[in-house]
Parts: structure tokens; sequence; C-alpha cells
């Protein structure tokens, strides 16, 4: 049973991230597309400015949670997923810089470079972990606990389509978020890049549950407890809902939907390799899950006593966050 209690949270705060940090790596790849000239640079570091370091706290949860709980996990997902892992760390360093020192340099030639360096830091890490996650649904050539892949292996087509659909899905979130933030002409060109780009994201999450279901073993858990259906019906919910609320200009309830659509994908993920954290592709019996996987009931238990104060803490510092700090951006008053 606590294995599964921290299977389901495992699986909650991964979405949560994906959900939270996706809008900032939105907002970041759109930068070319979207930023005409320094003050739209500048707005769209300040729609990320005051959320960034907060969302990178369910990240370091999730790996926290990963290391204690599931250390069998943690070991085989850090020798399997070295390379694209390391790359993602890098990633956040380098974008996490731009932040803290764009707006101290006045040449021209380091606030460029600097962009370049958000632009990259916010596309690889969402590219990154849709690869390694849809390699995670797919199964990973694990033997006895150890690897018998490569790297190159990693970038199969399911993953590659994976990995786009995370891009796309993020920028969709990340362009909503700049249209709830942004003065009047940076919103419009916001709302009309997230209109051009949902369709792509449409034909994409159709790509990818089709191929799912002949790449992956995802439907399995559904078709022998089809009570659980009701969860790959959230995404494809929140994905109309979304559209509809931009339609109407509602862009709040527009990003809440798209959060829902980024969750109810992960959660379809991560219910369909359950009781599994680490499919084999070579066999069920080498698959590392919540059984063999898991720390002993004792850590658990303790874990699960910490768990219980400190995410409430976390999702009330998270809720005051957004509060203060929703107002609409003033060019006089940007920071970043």
């Amino acid at each position: 049973m606590l294995e599964t209690i921290w299977f389901i949270l495992w699986g909650v705060l991964w979405a949560m991230y994906f959900v939270l940090d996706g809008f900032d790596f939105g907002i970041g790849t759109l930068m070319p597309f979207l930023a005409k000239n320094e003050t739209d640079r500048r707005i769209m570091y300040n729609a990320q400015g005051p959320f960034w370091d907060g969302n990178e706290v369910w990240l370091i949860t999730a790996g926290g949670v990963t290391f204690a709980a599931f250390p069998e996990v943690y070991a085989v997902m850090f020798s399997q997923l070295y390379t694209p892992l390391y790359l993602l760390l890098f990633a956040l360093i380098f974008r996490g810089v731009t932040f803290e020192f764009r707006h101290l340099s006045e040449s021209p030639t380091m606030k460029k470079f600097m962009d370049i360096c958000h632009v990259l830091g916010s596309f690889l890490p969402a590219l990154l972990l849709g690869v390694a996650f849809s390699n995670i649904f797919m199964g990973l050539p694990l033997e006895n606990g150890v690897s018998q892949g490569s790297f190159f292996g990693l970038l199969n087509p399911y993953a590659l389509a994976g990995g786009l659909l995370f891009v796309t899905a993020f920028c969709y979130h990340g362009a909503v978020w700049l249209a709830i933030k942004s003065p009047a002409s940076m919103r419009q060109r916001a709302i009309r890049a997230a209109e051009e780009i949902w369709p792509a994201l449409v034909l994409l999450a159709v790509v990818f549950l089709a191929a799912s279901a002949l790449a992956t073993d995802l439907y399995a858990n559904y078709l022998k407890y089809p009570f659980l259906l009701f969860i790959p019906m959230i995404p494809v919910a929140g994905l109309v809902l979304t559209r509809v609320a931009l339609g109407k200009r509602n862009l709040w309830q527009s990003w809440i939907f798209s959060a829902a659509t980024i969750f109810g994908t992960t959660a379809f993920g991560v219910a369909g390799i359950f009781p599994a954290l680490l499919p084999s592709s070579i066999g069920p019996e080498h698959s590392v899950t919540i059984h063999n996987g898991a720390s002993s009931p004792l850590t658990l238990q303790i874990m699960l006593g910490v768990a219980l104060v400190m995410v409430p803490a976390i999702i009330l510092y998270q809720a005051w966050v957004f509060k203060h700090f929703s107002f609409q951006i003033k060019e006089e008053e940007m920071i970043y």
C-alpha cells in the first residue's frame, strides 16, 4: 500500500513540474518568434521571472522522491539516461544564469549571448524530458537492473514524437501565460501564436496516442481496469476546452485547461506503466517496479509524514507567488 501511495505521489510531482515549468520553457522557446525588440524580450523574461525558480522546486522534489522512495529506479534511470539528464542539467543551469545576470549587463553582445542560452535552455529541457519519459513509457532495454542500450537508441521515432509533443504543449501553455501577463501589443501576438500552435498540438497528440498503442503497453492497464479511462479523458477535454476559452479570450480559463491537458497526459503515461516505474523492453521480469525498487517500509512511512507537511507547504507558497505576481506587466516596472 505504501509503495502505491508513493507511486501516485511520484507521478503527481512530475506532472506538477511539467505544468508549472512548462509555461517557462514555452515562453523561452517562443522568444525568437515573438520578440521583435529589447522591450519584447524583457517582457518575456519578466513573464517568467518571479515564478521560474519556485517551479524548479517541483523538479527537485520529484527527483528527491525518486531517490529516497525508489532508489533502484534512481540508480537505473541515471545510468540509462545519463547523457540526456546531464544535458538537461546544463540547460537548466545556463537558463537560470540568464535570469540573474542578463539585466545586469549593458553589452548588446552579452545580452544576445544570454538570449541564445535562454532559448536553448528552454527548448532542450522540454525536448529531453519528452524523449526521456517516452522511452520510459516504451520500456528501456534493462536486464537485471543493467541497461543494454545506448544514447542513440533513445532517439527512436516514438520518443522523438513524445519530445515534439512536450515542446509543442509547453509552447502553447507559455503563449497563453504570456498573453495573460503582457501589455496589449505583445498580448495579441501571444494569442495569435497560441491559436496557430493549437492545431499542431492536436495533431501531435493524436499521433502520439496512436503510436502509444503500437509502441507501448500503456493501454493494457486501461483495458484491464476500464474505470481508469477517465484519466485520458482529462487531456482530451482539456485540449478542446482550452481552445474554446481562448476563442472567448478567457485567458485564465484557457491556461487552466492547458494545465489540465499537460497534467492529464503525464497521468495517462504514469497510470499506464503501473506497477512498473521503469518497464523493461527485454522482458517484464527485468522491470523495476514499486515492489522491487522501493525503499524499506520504515523509510516510506517516515517520508510520508514529511511529505504530508512539506507538499502542502510548497503548494501554499506557490499559490501565494501566483496570486502576488500574476498582475499584468508594465514596461516602466520591469525588473529582468
